[in-house]
């Protein structure tokens, strides 16, 4: 039996490494979900109405969405994210306008979101990035 030899990176010269890594494929229902959140307005969309939307009971998209090991509330989290990320880069808002707009009930909950995905406080970061 010939065995190819492999280089010191640990992959088969004979085969290219590959471009990026493997990540899990999402299913058509989290995909549409995640389309509606990024083109939608994030202060009005709610699980049900989402669910509604794409012709299916909450039950229907709450189990299909757990199938792809994930939920509504952190596809919603991920795209006020997303949101979050686009209106900063184009201007600075002051965080109870980007709150509301992110759908955010409470400003202090934005203020803890946003920590949670920068690292920094509202504060912090605008000192950081538009110094």
């Amino acid at each position: 039996m010939e065995h190819s030899q492999i280089s010191h990176n640990g992959w088969d010269d004979t085969l290219p490494p590959p471009d990026k890594p493997a990540y899990l494929s999402l299913s058509r229902t989290t995909d549409r979900v995640l389309q509606i959140l990024l083109g939608g307005d994030l202060a009005r969309l709610r699980a049900d109405s989402v669910a509604e939307s794409l012709g299916m009971s909450s039950t229907t998209l709450r189990r299909r969405l757990r199938a792809d090991h994930t939920c509504y509330q952190f596809l919603l989290d991920r795209a006020r994210q997303y949101r979050c990320e686009q209106v900063l880069r184009t201007m600075w808002r002051p965080g109870k306008c980007l709150a509301d707009e992110l759908g955010y009930l409470e400003v202090n909950s934005f203020y803890r979101a946003f920590r949670r995905w920068t690292g920094l406080s509202y504060s912090e970061y605008k000192l950081k990035h538009l110094s």
